[in-house]
């Protein structure tokens, strides 16, 4: 029999009829939470006359901007203008065409980077990649730090090979 009427309140609180929840106008800002602005520049009490700004200056106008500087030439007309953007982490590769290598090599045979150094392709201590311009005759067993696709091809049809360092 207890356990019926506990059933009948817990039913009741749960559909209570409308208009009797919490609405609007019973919200109010917490105690102290809620200021007056304070009007300054307005005769001569506390904030009165100067408006707490002092006397006289370009920081007393109302006129002067924050970002002025004085005269002196503002940040965003002193920092380079540069247009676009540049990959900070680009990987930089020395490039060599397969022409080239045909050309350097005529005999075919080993080609490394270092060979490719000392024949003045490329610089020293740098990437180097082989590109597919022009064409090979000659079979040659190229190493390097990357390859074109079209470069891949062309090596292994003049019966060369690819590796890649």
């Amino acid at each position: 029999m207890v356990e019926k009427t506990l059933e009948k309140k817990d039913s009741a609180t749960a559909e209570e009829p409308r208009g009797r929840g919490l609405k609007v106008h019973h919200l109010h800002p917490a105690p102290g939470a809620h200021k007056k602005k304070q009007r300054v520049g307005r005769g001569e009490g506390s904030k009165g006359k100067t408006a707490g700004r002092g006397t006289k200056g370009s920081k007393a106008r109302k006129q002067v901007p924050i970002r002025f500087e004085g005269g002196q030439m503002p940040l965003h007309m002193r920092v380079p203008k540069l247009k676009g953007f540049r990959n900070r982490f680009r990987t930089e590769y020395q490039v060599v065409n397969v022409a080239t290598l045909g050309e350097l090599f005529p005999d075919g045979g080993t080609v490394g980077v270092d060979d490719l150094v000392a024949a003045g392709a490329v610089r020293s201590k740098s990437l180097v990649k082989v590109l597919g311009d022009g064409e090979i005759g000659v079979a040659v067993q190229v190493t390097a730090h990357a390859f074109s696709g079209s470069a891949k091809q062309k090596i292994e049809a003049a019966g060369g090979t690819v590796t890649q360092a």
